[in-house]
C-alpha cells in the first residue's frame, strides 16, 4: 500500500531507542540518485545522526537482491512498483512517494535535434538511440512508455523503436558506470548512441561533463514522468528509520531540489 510521508513518521516513533540500534543504515538506492543521495547521506552524518553505508545501481536489480536476501535497509528506487513489490511481499514498510524526476534526450554535438524533431530523428535509421534496460532499470521501462506514446503518433513506431534501441546501461551484464563520471555522456561522447533516453536529472549532470552535448526536453506528447518510492526494510536498525525521515524532511528534500529533482515533500513558500 502507498501511504502519506506521515506514515512514515508513525513507523518511527514505534522503533526501539537508537542506543540499541546498529549505528550505520544501509542504503540500496537508484543510481539516478547518486549525486543527491550522497550528498543528503553526508548532511545525516555532520548532524551527528548516524552513517549511511550506499550501493547505487539499478533499481530492479537492487529489487531482485534484496528479494533475495541481500542485506539492505532503506531502498530508494526511481518507480514506485519495486519497492511496491517488497512492501506487497511483507519484506518492508509503506511505499512513500519522496522525488519526482522526467526524461529527457542527451544528443550527440552537432544532432539537429529539438523537441519538435525528436521523434523523427529516434526513427531516423541512421540515429542509434540508447536506452537502459527495461524491467531491470526504471529508465528503461519510462524509454519504453515513450515508445508507446510515439505509436500514437506515429502508427508502428513502437515496433520501430523497439528493435532499434540499444539498451546500454542498467542491465545485469551493462559495464559500470566510470568512476565519478556520467556513463551517458561517456557512451555519447563515444558514439555509442547519438540520442540517450535517461531521465533530465542525468542528462544535465552529463551536459556539465560535455558541454557540447545536447539535453532536448521531451514534447508533451512523448513526455514521461518518473515517480520515486522509498521504503524501509522489515528489521531494520533505528539509524535507516532516522535516514529515510531525513530523506523526506525539509532539508533532505531541499537537498533532492538542488539536484534537479521533484521534491514533494519540500515545504511550498
Amino acid at each position: 500500500m502507498i501511504v502519506r510521508i506521515t506514515a512514515l513518521v508513525a513507523a518511527i516513533t514505534i522503533m526501539t531507542t537508537p542506543a540499541l540500534a546498529e549505528p550505520t543504515a544501509l542504503l540500496h538506492a537508484a543510481g539516478s540518485l547518486r549525486a543527491a543521495l550522497t550528498e543528503v547521506a553526508r548532511d545525516f552524518e555532520a548532524a551527528g545522526l548516524g552513517k549511511v553505508q550506499a550501493k547505487f545501481g539499478a533499481s530492479g536489480l537492487l529489487k531482485d537482491e534484496i528479494a533475495g536476501g541481500a542485506k539492505a535497509e532503506v531502498f530508494a528506487s526511481a518507480n514506485m512498483e519495486h519497492p511496491q513489490a517488497l512492501a506487497s511481499a511483507k519484506r518492508s514498510g509503506p511505499v512513500v512517494l519522496f522525488a519526482r524526476n522526467r526524461l529527457c534526450a542527451l544528443a550527440r554535438p552537432g544532432l539537429d535535434v529539438t523537441p519538435a524533431s525528436l521523434l523523427q530523428r529516434m526513427l531516423d535509421p541512421q540515429v542509434k538511440l540508447g536506452t537502459s534496460t527495461p524491467k531491470a532499470d526504471p529508465s528503461g521501462d519510462y524509454a519504453w512508455d515513450v515508445f508507446r506514446k510515439a505509436d500514437k503518433i506515429n502508427a508502428g513506431a513502437f515496433a520501430v523503436l523497439e528493435k532499434k534501441a540499444l539498451q546500454l546501461t542498467g542491465g545485469p551484464t551493462s559495464p559500470p558506470a566510470p568512476q565519478g563520471r556520467s556513463v551517458y555522456g561517456e557512451l555519447i561522447a563515444q558514439g555509442a548512441a547519438d540520442i540517450f533516453l535517461t531521465y533530465c536529472t542525468n542528462a544535465i549532470a552529463a551536459q556539465r561533463e560535455n558541454p557540447a552535448q545536447l539535453v532536448v526536453q521531451l514534447p508533451d506528447t512523448l513526455a514521461v514522468g518518473a515517480d520515486y518510492g522509498l521504503t524501509v526494510l522489515d528489521g531494520a536498525s533505528a539509524a535507516a528509520y532516522q535516514f529515510a525521515l531525513f530523506i523526506v524532511s525539509a532539508e533532505g528534500q531541499r537537498t533532492l531540489a538542488k539536484h534537479g529533482f521533484a521534491a514533494p515533500a519540500l515545504p511550498q513558500q
